[in-house]
């Protein structure tokens, strides 16, 4: 397998995304006619490669796929579009998961959990704020590390020490890390999970080692009695850098930390699609035979060269058109 341009990126991409949903059939159909624009398939691709490309808007990601009719020529409206995306939210998830049953790297038993802030409105605008926010849960609460507050919530992530991200739960910005990262690792076994001083509660520890067969890890407080071995440290505080990193990539490639949804199910929306993103490139870069598979940012990059580059009234034709050529491809 080889992607040469940004065809081949979207073509493959359409192709996983198709393959998955094909499996997914039952889930769906949908009785009356079928859409007389763009498939599911191809709605849920568009959006993942808008994603990859940092649309964070709908209006420059279909303003976009306008310029460039000729990979997916049946565009819905920009109100229909937002409608089906949000619609197939739940589809968006299923393909993450789908993807990561057979994706060799995410099968890792070492994992990192971690928390990052998702404002729903800019602080100085929560007096006008319109929409459902409070009534799905947002809040007020505090960045340690950005030593700032927002409204809105937290994205807590479980992400394998190589840098798939395994699960994840959103949660009120003001909730506690150790109980929401209780609730998201009860539904996983046999699982080492490092965590900082936020997780530190022998009674959590023991109870999800007891129920689940998880070891959830802390380093112990500067005045706590019982302390490690400075070598220990270190490769625990060595190992939890992958959570920076995965964090760095959701927040300055995906724009995660950036809000446009002006509901909270258009916050989840765009929040499935670009974790569904982030998985979707890892497993391009595994099939490309890329060693430094986490390395996602030159896919980016490359994208965004080759579509500047890529004459937008080419005669090309449409991913599904090449759909028959990679039937016999290896996944």
């Amino acid at each position: 397998m080889m992607i040469q341009d940004f065809d081949d990126f979207s073509l493959w991409v359409y192709y996983i995304v198709d393959e998955i949903c094909q499996q997914l059939h039952p889930f769906l159909h949908r009785p009356g006619p079928q859409p007389t624009t763009a498939s599911d398939s191809e709605v849920i691709a568009m959006a993942i490669i808008g994603e990859c490309r940092g649309h964070d808007m709908e209006t420059e990601m279909l303003s976009f796929w306008s310029d460039h009719r000729a990979l997916f020529p049946k565009l819905p409206s920009q109100s229909r579009f937002n409608r089906r995306r949000r619609n197939l939210m739940p589809i968006f998830n299923l393909i993450r998961r789908g993807i990561l049953r057979v994706l060799d790297v995410a099968q890792e038993t070492m994992c990192v959990i971690d928390s990052l802030p998702v404002p729903a409105v800019s602080f100085h605008l929560v007096p006008q704020a319109r929409g459902d926010w409070a009534e799905h849960g947002a809040a007020f609460g505090k960045v340690s590390s950005k030593k700032q507050t927002i409204y809105g919530y937290k994205l807590q992530v479980l992400v394998t020490v190589g840098g798939v991200i395994l699960d994840f739960e959103l949660a009120p910005a003001n909730a506690c890390d150790l109980a929401v990262g209780e609730e998201l690792l009860l539904e996983h076994t046999n699982l080492t999970v490092l965590g900082d001083k936020a997780y530190i509660s022998q009674e959590v520890q023991a109870e999800l080692r007891r129920l689940r067969g998880i070891r959830l890890l802390s380093l112990p407080r500067r005045n706590q009695r019982v302390q490690v071995p400075q070598a220990v440290c270190e490769a625990i505080n060595a190992a939890r850098q992958i959570i920076e990193t995965v964090n760095d990539q959701l927040s300055e490639q995906f724009n995660i930390e950036r809000n446009h949804a002006h509901t909270f199910l258009g916050l989840c929306t765009r929040l499935m699609t670009k974790l569904t993103a982030h998985t979707l490139c890892l497993y391009l870069n595994r099939l490309l035979g890329n060693a430094d598979f986490l390395q996602i940012k030159h896919l980016a990059t490359i994208l965004a060269l080759l579509t500047h580059a890529m004459p937008p009234t080419a005669q090309r034709a449409s991913v599904g058109e090449h759909r028959q050529g990679i039937d016999d491809a290896s996944m």
